[in-house]
């Protein structure tokens, strides 16, 4: 296969899924040892049915780390991406909700908080259709899950077509849409809200330090923290955040995860969590993109849920977008906009069908003082920001997922010189850090867990050649059952 330098998005009509880079060997001699590193921390982490983000401090499947897993596993071995979100959605809970940890009945309770007693999935969780066979948490994180699937399939449509693959996944897929859009939208606006801040993937964000403070903490002698057995204490969320992330779940909990705009609002425990959060939002928009795609791709017509998607994205400019900040904002339900700046509100360049002039003014953010990091690299909060942090998670740090979404939003809106700056300081960060969990953004020192399996997995993305457009028709995909991506390939075309 003809490899060159050239990166290319190949964009139409709804471009959401994007083909990833292409690298030239010849140019770049250490991209054959990365993608060998990458692809080692991957089979290190597989347990058999799934990849924990983590084996020490994360050894659970988390929801949203598996679909970027898979859509990085999909180079590797399509099979195995495949089964990636199969796991995970064989957890689903009969109202749709797709859980945001899945539980290995294999790992000893204490080894992760909060552990399955905490949650007490089948048990509390009864009303709301949680599984009986296997423990879960009872919240959610950001529904990557469709576009993972898509971008999975694309990969070896001939394996993903003798398997079934889009045919069991879809049914699950748009179960999981349908209950976020009607069970979700507690604003009334027509956008999702988060009730914890573990939902929205971003913990302890600077955004969640105005909802929290009406949160009462839970005793800090009513639970131990596990994670600090594994990573420093400087680098994760204070026994504060993790006091009042406590009480919002065990709220949640023990009024059996109901969601309903009614019981919601009759809760009273000194200020109940409900945001609007433009990256969920906006990743949700992208997936109902790509669900649409998959749709048709299964014969069934795909128009309405682009038309949905263009609504979600006409709300999410409504609601979220400030001018005077040049990229959207979260919304407390209870408390109105939050005026802090975090790569949230940068998420949704990603998206194909917001108004130019709503781009421009993110591309200018992007470039501009609060985020224009050193390494090249996408803070996670506003570096000139009172709460800034530079290594303690999600209050200054950047992160390898949102750096590959915002990459992949640059490509899309033809903003190449962008893009390559950024993949190439993705690429750099990823391999000097051992695929660190995060890196301070100005230093790159490594933060958080080593060997991170969404830093490894969308390292591959970026590193690969895939045969094909994804939007041209042209399919094809190397199959690779390997564990370390180095075997034979088999090249099928669907």
């Amino acid at each position: 296969m003809d490899r060159t330098a050239q990166l290319t998005a190949r964009v139409s009509g709804h471009g959401i899924a994007y083909d990833p880079p292409t690298l030239a060997p010849s140019t770049t001699p250490s991209a054959a040892s990365l993608h060998v590193r990458a692809a080692r921390v991957l089979a290190a982490n597989w347990t058999g049915t799934s990849t924990v983000p983590s084996r020490y401090l994360y050894p659970h499947q988390w929801s949203w780390d598996s679909a970027f897993i898979a859509i990085g596993l999909r180079h590797l071995s399509p099979l195995r991406a495949q089964r990636e979100l199969e796991t995970l959605l064989a957890a689903q809970w009969g109202d749709g909700r797709v859980p945001h940890i899945v539980f290995s009945p294999s790992v000893p309770l204490d080894a992760y908080f909060p552990s399955p007693d905490f949650w007490r999935s089948s048990s509390a969780g009864r009303a709301a259709g949680a599984p009986r066979t296997v423990q879960t948490s009872g919240i959610v994180q950001p529904p990557v899950h469709a576009l993972a699937a898509w971008l999975v399939h694309r990969a070896d449509p001939g394996l993903s077509f003798a398997r079934g693959f889009l045919a069991r996944v879809y049914p699950r897929l748009a179960a999981w849409h349908r209950y976020l859009l009607r069970r979700r939208d507690l604003g009334g606006g027509g956008l999702v809200s988060v009730v914890h801040p573990w939902e929205q993937g971003m913990d302890n964000s600077p955004c969640w330090d105005g909802p929290l403070a009406r949160v009462t903490p839970a005793p800090a002698r009513s639970f131990r923290r596990a994670d600090l057995a594994h990573g420093a204490a400087e680098d994760r969320p204070t026994d504060l955040d993790y006091g009042r992330y406590v009480r919002l779940a065990t709220d949640y909990r023990d009024r059996g995860y109901a969601d309903d705009e009614g019981e919601f609002a009759g809760i009273d425990s000194g200020g109940e969590f409900a945001v609007e959060d433009p990256s969920f939002n906006a990743l949700l928009i992208a997936s109902e993109h790509a669900l649409a795609r998959i749709a048709a791709e299964l014969g069934a017509p795909g128009a309405g849920r682009h038309a949905r998607a263009e609504r979600l994205t006409a709300a999410l400019v409504e609601r979220l977008w400030d001018d005077t900040a040049g990229m959207f904002l979260c919304r407390d339900l209870r408390g109105g906009m939050i005026r802090e700046r975090s790569v949230s509100g940068l998420v949704p360049l990603l998206l194909p069908g917001l108004p130019r002039e709503v781009t421009g003014a993110l591309l200018d953010t992007l470039r501009g003082p609060h985020f224009a990091a050193r390494t090249g690299l996408v803070p996670s909060y506003d570096l000139r920001g009172p709460a800034f942090e530079p290594n303690r998670y999600w209050r200054g740090p950047a992160w390898f997922n949102t750096a590959w979404l915002v990459e992949r939003g640059l490509r899309a809106h033809g903003e190449k010189a962008a893009a390559d700056a950024l993949r190439t300081a993705f690429l750099r960060a990823a391999g000097d850090s051992g695929f660190a969990e995060y890196v301070d953004p100005d230093t790159g020192e490594a933060c958080g867990a080593p060997g991170f399996g969404w830093t490894a997995a969308l390292t591959l993305d970026l590193l690969h050649d895939v045969d094909g457009a994804v939007e041209t028709g042209r399919e094809g995909g190397d199959r690779d059952d390997s564990t370390t991506g180095t075997g034979s390939h088999v090249r099928r075309h669907g």
